[in-house]
């Protein structure tokens, strides 16, 4: 059998590890360090453990020198992150975060990349409160961090809403059940206790073990020809196969990720590979059991290759596939014909299938706050207390107001046109198409401005685009304040990946649909240097292109950049 010949890669175990075992099935002693009011942080060991509650603990980086001056710790805060599965949240819900972020966070919320909200600065002894409240509108925060299954992802846009209404059900059920099942998080945070006098059950974690995975595990569904959760980037990617209108099944493939570490050749992102089909009710059997092989044969000694695309390279894509089947008990079908066309969103007002109007608004790097000239977090305030459908958070960290009824969408429209809410078409189209991540100030692993800066950098490229008559070319365009790849850099057409503050890798030639991994261009460069790189590579677009060609094949094309033999990976 394939199992008696697989192996985990030697050496002893990472100190993350040791935590974990320790941890009494993640409690640790978070329960008591979050009552000791002596410092705002907590012990490294509980904020590993953190994460699997939906947390981390930073601080201010811009505080931190002068901090350290006076000899006070660092502005220490929390990040929460919300279990949104599919992205799709009630107005309720939306009203209840947006309080939230006022009274206990930093006064706005952040829609993430993978499609749920995010929120800074908690402070340590608003945490237990923020989590309750949270939990009061049937969401949480379990699993949104930490060694197991993230939030699951869907397609976004529901112009398909049949489809899309059944592709969000079998998200929703993934990620509930490939929860932990340890009863941590309702002890820690929601107060749960022993009912006394009832025997003490031994708490045991059927799939992912004492340990729980060596790393992080994404999962993602995309519906062609819509590719906007770029599902390629997934661990487990799950392609929805529709034929005559109905939902048949899912491709399956295995081993994306986009993290690597500047200067380490043993890291690199990666896309998945399509390995097979199958039918719905079988996702979840599928995805159980590809943890259960990163579980056993991930690597937990060095947390740098711990991802499952490192374990798929280490072990063979065959091998896996054949190790996946033999714990499944039966074959995988053959994969089935599909097409994407794009990895973005579609902006504006649609009208879905029942009749119902969806409108997708551009909000630059997912930050909803109010700005000094535009008031994006108060209309949306608005919005949702007379919103009668959803919210759908897209994972390019826009925002789609779903099921409006023609009665609302008049409504809607007039409060759009009262704050001057913007669905992106009178923007550039380079600018619709960036993503950031976090970075500077709170992401303690940022070597770079993201957020802050790319809208800056596009202000000086729109000048380019503009004099090159493109301001209505999508270009995808991102940026990352170090190589972990929150923002997908890897897929982007352009990317910049921080290196040091004000300095940047770039990267060229990713595919439109999300289908193909960029390269390096150009190492270590500043505004200066890449405003120069981008004057010489936009003019020669504009001039050179064939007719429908994109930014990214055409780099390709032009030999600016050369296409490695699979055409999929630019990795070295």
């Amino acid at each position: 059998m394939v199992n008696q010949i697989l192996k985990a890669p030697e050496g002893p175990p990472s100190d993350v590890e040791g935590i974990k075992e320790r941890s009494n099935y993640l409690r640790g002693t978070l329960k008591e360090v979050m009552l000791d009011r002596i410092s705002a942080g907590i012990p490294e060991d509980d904020n590993r453990l953190m994460k699997h509650h939906g947390s981390y603990l930073q601080d201010d980086r811009d505080l931190r020198n002068e901090r350290a001056k006076q000899k006070l710790e660092p502005a220490y805060q929390f990040m929460l992150r919300v279990r949104l599965p599919g992205g799709v949240a009630t107005p309720e819900q939306w009203l209840v975060l947006d309080d939230l972020a006022q009274k206990n966070g930093n006064g706005t919320l952040k829609i993430t990349t993978r499609q749920t909200f995010q929120m800074h600065g908690i402070l340590k002894w608003n945490m237990k409160n923020t989590i309750q409240e949270i939990h009061s509108t049937l969401l949480d925060t379990i699993a949104a961090c930490g060694d197991v299954n993230r939030n699951v992802l869907c397609t976004s846009n529901p112009y398909q809403s049949e489809i899309h209404s059944e592709v969000y059900g079998w998200s929703k059920k993934l990620s509930d059940d490939l929860l932990p099942r340890t009863r941590a998080y309702h002890q820690v945070w929601l107060d749960e206790e022993v009912v006394a006098g009832t025997p003490e059950i031994e708490e045991v974690e059927p799939m992912y073990g004492p340990l729980y995975l060596p790393r992080k595990f994404k999962i993602g569904i995309a519906v062609p020809p819509e590719n906007d959760i770029d599902v390629f980037s997934q661990d487990l990617a799950l392609i929805a196969i529709v034929e005559d209108g109905k939902l048949i099944g899912f491709n399956v493939g295995l081993g994306g990720g986009m993290g690597s570490s500047h200067g380490d050749k043993a890291t690199y992102p990666q896309l998945a590979k399509v390995i097979g089909f199958c039918k719905p009710e079988q996702i979840y059997d599928v995805a159980e059991k590809t943890i259960t092989i990163q579980r056993d044969y991930g690597n937990r000694s060095v947390r740098k290759n711990a991802r499952f695309k490192y374990t798929v390279d280490r072990l063979g894509i065959e091998t896996v596939k054949e190790e996946l089947e033999h714990r499944l008990g039966w074959k995988l079908e053959e994969a089935k014909p599909f097409h994407f066309d794009h990895n973005g969103d579609r902006y504006g007002w649609e009208k879905g299938v029942k009749g119902k109007w969806h409108l997708t608004l551009f909000i630059q790097n997912g930050r909803v706050a109010d700005f000094d000239d535009y008031k994006l977090m108060t209309g949306l305030r608005e919005i949702a207390k007379v919103h009668t459908g959803e919210f759908r958070l897209t994972t390019n960290q826009n925002l789609i107001i779903a099921n409006v009824s023609t009665q609302n969408k008049k409504i809607i429209t007039e409060l759009i046109e009262q704050y001057g809410l913007t669905d992106g078409k009178h923007t550039s189209a380079l600018r619709r198409s960036s993503m950031a991540c976090v970075a500077l100030p709170t992401c303690g692993l940022a070597m770079a401005e993201a957020e802050r800066y790319l809208p800056v950098l596009i202000d000086k490229i729109e000048t380019i685009i503009d004099e090159n008559g493109l301001r209505d070319k999508e270009i995808t365009i991102r940026m990352t304040g170090c190589p972990n790849g929150c923002a997908r850099p890897g897929l982007g057409e352009i990317a910049f990946m921080g290196k040091a503050v004000g300095k940047y890798n770039m990267y060229l030639g990713a595919a439109f649909d999300g289908s193909r991994l960029n390269k390096m261009y150009r190492e270590n460069i500043g505004e200066e240097e890449i405003l120069s790189e981008l004057r010489v590579l936009l003019s020669r677009y504009a001039k050179e292109r064939e007719d429908g060609e994109h930014f990214g094949d055409f780099v390709i094309r032009a030999g600016i950049i050369n296409a490695t033999t699979d055409g999929t990976n630019f990795h070295d």
